[in-house]
Formats: structure tokens, sequence, C-alpha cells
């Protein structure tokens, strides 16, 4: 195993990439409210690197509710067919609104539109309201760029916890805590009981 755990979690996800049939990138999200209730949903991983793992959603949606009271993140990438886990854990950070901005550009124009019509974690009346605001959105941009609204854009998990699982005959799993090493790039690595 590497040293590092970002060249570790590269090699992995290569793997995954290789290997899973739909969405290696589907990481699960954990936050918790201010109050401490907790949620967790499915988001994909659309960038990452030492600076963190960075996923994309409404501002004004209920997880970043959750995130502007408390933020703090998880996350658990789990690949069935390898049969191994990676579990992210740190502070929660916006990304740039030229990191939002590319990253938007680079989405389908059926997806820029959704962003507009969506009123995301809000009770919806109908299918049809949704389906109405989303033609709405694309007659309002027919024949030009789909904008970012400013109400989306992404969010940046800082680990400060790497734990690499690899299942194991008889359960007797591999565990591997990577964690930083105070305010700087270093980290302490050890091994966890099954």
């Amino acid at each position: 195993m590497a040293d590092d755990p970002f060249a570790l979690f590269d090699a992995w996800l290569t793997e995954a990439e290789a290997s899973e049939p739909n969405d290696p990138n589907a990481v699960a999200l954990a936050t918790a409210d201010g109050d401490g209730r907790p949620a967790v949903r499915m988001v994909l991983l659309k960038g990452h690197g030492r600076d963190g793992f960075v996923f994309y959603t409404n501002r004004e949606s209920d997880k970043a509710h959750d995130l502007a009271a408390n933020a703090q993140a998880g996350l658990l990438f789990h690949w069935k067919s390898l049969r191994r886990q990676i579990r992210i854990e740190g502070a929660v950070t916006i990304a740039s609104d030229a990191e939002s901005d590319a990253y938007f550009a680079s989405r389908g124009r059926d997806s820029r539109l959704g962003a507009w019509a969506s009123d995301q974690s809000r009770p919806l009346a109908s299918r049809e309201t949704f389906e109405d605001r989303v033609a709405a959105a694309a007659a309002k941009f027919e024949g030009g760029d789909v904008p970012r609204p400013a109400h989306w854009g992404g969010y940046r998990v800082v680990p400060s916890r790497i734990e690499f699982w690899q299942d194991r005959a008889h359960r007797l799993h591999e565990r591997r805590l990577f964690t930083r090493d105070g305010d700087g790039d270093g980290w302490r690595e050890g091994l966890l009981y099954p």
C-alpha cells in the first residue's frame, strides 16, 4: 500500500472506474444540522486532490443548510465489486465561483436547466409542476448559454481522517487509517482492528 492517502485514493478510484458498472464516483455524504440531527444521501464526487473532495449541489438544499450550520461532513465510498470502502471526515469549505462555473459549464444542457428549475429538497405539488419549470427555463435560455444559478455551487470536504477498508475472509478485514498531522500536509498512519 502507498504511504500517501491521496495516492492510495487515486489507485482505488482508478480500479473502481474499471470495475464498477455504475457511478464509481458515487459517495454517501453525511451531514448534521445545527441540532445534531444526522442526514445522509448519495452525491457524485466531481473533483479531488490534496485540497479535498468536491461535490456540487443547490446551496438552498437541506444538505447546504446542514453545512451552513455545521461545516463538517463525512464521505463514504463503497465499491461492492472490489469489496472496499473509503471513509473520509473533515471540515467543509465552499468551492470558488470560478471552480463552480467551470464544472457547471461541463454539465449537459438539460442538467443545467434542471438546476434552474429545481427548488431542491422543498415540497413539490406534482411532477408536472417541475416539468413546467424545466420548460420555462429552456424557453428563457433558448438559443443561448445556460449560466450557473447563484444558488448552485460546489463544496469541498477537507479531510482530517481517511480510512481505507479492505474486505478479508472470515471478517478479518484490513483497516488502514490516515490522520492529518496538525494543520500541515503531513499524515500519520496506523491500523485499526476490524
